[in-house]
């Protein structure tokens, strides 16, 4: 079955109502004439009127929401349909549907900003400890025993340590609610304390019993929802830095050794 969005737009080309080239929006929906700073002085779009152009009856959508777009001309529409939100966007003279992400050209080349995190936040007394305790950088990395990406990245930390004894890596264990026998692994190697029980997982052996009663598994689990961490491997610079997924050892290397600068509180 079309999704709601593939046959709104099948739709759309039936009665030419639809274009995704700028350059046949008519001048109307772009010209600011008379306009003051303010668009929606001019300008406005209601949800019922949302609802009859965009035909959500006949897909059991729901218009959401409906506000201003970062681009002018453009009113940006939320319909819901099955619990999923999909944006749309309606030109002002209401003669348009454009569908699609603006993305501003100053952006084009950079990369994603990584979210930072308060690394005090992060308790490392149950932590597996990899490395010297009195390193100077302490990173931390949200682990998963039967995440392959994280069997991936364990090499290129035994890898850094090996390399700089400077840098030692907390693991926290945050099994995902996906690999069914991960928690029962990541209690076990909680229980047991030990790095070569996690390796044994990256390595498919099989793990004994957890041989303890822990809440540690639930509080990571608790922990990284609230960092707002959904995936593994996830680490932790220690300024804060939130990476998501394998880094390579010279990468993580450089950024560990190119912190953030401290943001100084203006008198």
């Amino acid at each position: 079955m079309k999704s709601y969005l593939s046959k709104l737009i099948c739709l759309f080309f039936t009665v030419t109502l639809l274009s995704l080239s700028f350059g046949a929006l008519s001048a109307l929906a772009f010209q600011p004439e008379g306009c003051s700073g303010d668009c929606t002085g001019c300008h406005a779009l209601t949800k019922e009127e949302a609802a009859k152009l965009l035909h959500t009856d006949k897909y059991k959508a729901v218009v959401k929401d409906i506000k201003l777009s970062a681009v002018k001309g453009l009113w940006e529409v939320s319909v819901s349909q099955d619990g999923k939100i999909i944006t749309l966007y309606i030109d002002f003279a209401k003669q348009y549907l454009v569908e699609g992400r603006f993305i501003p050209l100053e952006e084009i080349g950079k990369g994603p900003e990584l979210k930072v995190v308060d690394p005090a936040s992060i308790p490392l007394e149950s932590a597996l400890l990899i490395g010297d305790k009195n390193a100077k950088h302490k990173v931390i990395v949200f682990d998963d025993p039967d995440c392959s990406f994280c069997a991936k990245l364990h090499k290129e930390i035994k890898r850094i340590v090996k390399e700089r004894a400077d840098i030692a890596f907390y693991i926290k264990l945050y099994p995902l609610p996906s690999h069914t026998e991960a928690y029962a692994k990541a209690t076990a190697i909680v229980c047991a304390g030990s790095v070569k029980l996690l390796e044994d997982a990256y390595a498919g052996k099989t793990l004994p019993k957890p041989n303890c009663e822990t809440d540690e598994i639930d509080n990571n689990l608790k922990l990284a929802k609230e960092l707002g961490i959904g995936g593994t491997p996830a680490t932790v610079l220690p300024d804060g830095r939130l990476l998501p997924g394998y880094v390579p050892a010279d990468v993580l290397i450089d950024l560990i050794d190119s912190p953030l600068e401290p943001k100084t509180e203006s008198k």
